[in-house]
């Protein structure tokens, strides 16, 4: 579907509109650019990391004294006996 314009004046004000929305666009993709940049450095990356391994061992710390409690009795067990 095309617009149909009266005047150069229309035309031009959809020009602008256009430019300001394609200016909009780069901004937006440079930001995102300069975001991912940061996110990659090392020191934000061991953060996340960190942070994401803190996620999984807060909420499966009870998984996981239940699996590894067996694990350490019968090694204690086995180091008392010699074996």
């Amino acid at each position: 579907m095309s617009k149909k314009y009266s005047s150069y004046d229309q035309i031009n004000a959809d020009l602008e509109i256009l430019k300001l929305e394609k200016e909009i666009h780069k901004q937006h993709i440079l930001l995102g650019v300069e975001k991912t940049k940061e996110t990659l450095q090392p020191e934000n990356l061991f953060q996340e990391a960190l942070t994401s391994c803190k996620k999984v061992f807060s909420n499966s710390y009870v998984t996981i004294l239940q699996l590894a409690i067996p694990y350490v009795i019968d090694w204690l067990i086995h180091k008392k006996r010699g074996n």
